[in-house]
């Protein structure tokens, strides 16, 4: 009678390998994918393909990662079976509705003759759903060390821009005339530096980091914020750090201990953040808060709403080509861009198509936090502020997809009964992304 139960242990732990073998193989292709998507900007993409520049074939207007992740994808969902479990079957319909209804937008682009929109539509939205339904495709130790990898490139990207502050030198191209330096370390514009880095502080205390790895990240974050000159997102960031300090509870205290701690706690942040303060204005970080918040770059983006006024009722209802409203926005409005992500929008699709696809974009994002961890709600709520004084949601950037990707990495692992048997066998069948054998 052993030697079955025998061979039926070996035959399991076979098994068992080559499902951690295959879950390494995916993770390491999905973080080529993600990495190659999240940190390629366009002016890189501008030196191989006619990426953003005018001209060149539609295959041209997509970017390198979102081919990567669109190819993977079936390879993950095909390749083997995988197992979805409580709100990861309705996270699961939500996001193929969302893939759904976005891929539709790209043929109405075709027949309206504004197929060139049709590339942000794709390489913002469409793949966010393409990089959600891959991570649940994987398992949930894999999605987690994804997310713990796009939070590294995130602080990476963060120290990058630090150094470029204090240095005056970029690292990467950008093809940007700017009155002032401002860092973007591996994101594509200052103000996607600072919107990713006040974004990532939210997601930080949802690692398994130790406790003071967090807390360095966090600041690291912070410091980078401040260094890319985005005064929105850093406002965002500093906020964010003292409502996570407050009301992210603190495990293995009581309500009474937490409130002790927190007070101290506070007092300290408190006052290492005026220090903190003082050594960002004396580095020169902070020159953008010497004068007032409301400077040029804040009256383009109020003024640029005129632009309702230089357009047909027609344009408005049923959208116009955004090539033609830009050089509107240049001629009237005076403005080298529009730095509006609801005026593309409407403009793009026309106000009732507009309302849908913003409605759309909402309900996904919200379907993802449903049940999610506080740290993920401020984290999230952080990003759609700081997305609405810059270009995240209106032109081809990979923040929607690093959002997606982050949320699913750190959602609640959904409850799951264990079998009684604590045989080997039975605990090297559940694959796991740190055992090969």
């Amino acid at each position: 009678m052993s030697y079955p139960v025998a061979a039926s242990e070996r035959l399991l732990s076979s098994q068992a390998r080559r499902q951690n073998a295959l879950s390494l193989l995916f993770f390491l292709c999905a973080a080529f994918a993600f990495l190659l998507r999240f940190t390629v900007s366009p002016q890189i993409m501008n030196m191989v393909v006619d990426y953003t520049a005018d001209g060149g074939s539609f295959y041209e207007k997509l970017h390198f990662g979102t081919y990567a992740i669109f190819l993977l994808l079936p390879v993950v969902l095909f390749s083997r079976p995988f197992l979805l479990q409580g709100d990861e079957i309705g996270i699961f319909k939500a996001l193929m509705l969302y893939s759904a209804l976005i891929f539709a937008l790209v043929p109405y682009l075709f027949i309206t003759g504004r197929a060139g929109s049709s590339g942000f539509i794709i390489d913002t939205y469409l793949v966010a759903g393409a990089a959600g339904l891959l991570m649940l495709a994987l398992n949930a130790e894999v999605r987690r060390a994804l997310g713990d990898l796009v939070l590294g490139m995130v602080i990476l990207s963060a120290v990058l821009g630090t150094i470029e502050a204090v240095t005056q030198h970029r690292f990467l191209p950008y093809g940007l005339n700017e009155l002032q330096f401002r860092p973007i370390g591996l994101s594509a514009h200052p103000l996607a530096l600072g919107a990713l880095c006040a974004t990532a502080i939210g997601f930080v205390p949802l690692t398994r980091w130790r406790i003071w790895v967090r807390v360095l990240a966090i600041f690291v974050l912070l410091v980078g914020c401040a260094a890319s000159g985005a005064r929105a997102a850093l406002m965002l960031a500093a906020a964010e750090t003292l409502i996570l300090l407050m009301f992210v509870p603190w495990p293995r205290l009581t309500l009474k201990h937490q409130r002790q701690a927190k007070s101290v706690v506070l007092l300290f942040a408190l006052a290492g953040g005026a220090v903190l303060v003082a050594i960002l204005f004396s580095g020169g970080l902070l020159n953008r808060f010497g004068n007032t918040i409301f400077d040029e770059n804040f009256m383009a983006r109020v003024t640029i709403y005129q632009v309702f006024g230089l357009v047909s009722w027609k344009d408005i209802l049923f959208g116009m080509n955004v090539d033609d409203l830009l050089a509107i926005v240049n001629e009237k409005l005076h403005l080298p861009y529009i730095e509006s992500a609801p005026v593309v929008i409407i403009m793009l699709f026309g106000l009732p198509i507009a309302v849908l696809f913003i409605v759309l974009v909402f309900w996904f994002i919200f379907r993802l936090l449903r049940a999610a961890l506080l740290p993920a709600w401020i984290g999230t709520m952080t990003f759609l502020l700081a997305a609405l004084s810059n270009n995240a949601l209106s032109s081809k950037s990979p923040e929607i997809a690093i959002i997606v990707v982050l949320l699913l990495a750190y959602k609640n692992a959904p409850y799951r009964k264990r079998p009684k048997s604590t045989s080997s066998a039975a605990l090297a069948s559940e694959p796991r992304l740190d055992r090969l054998g």
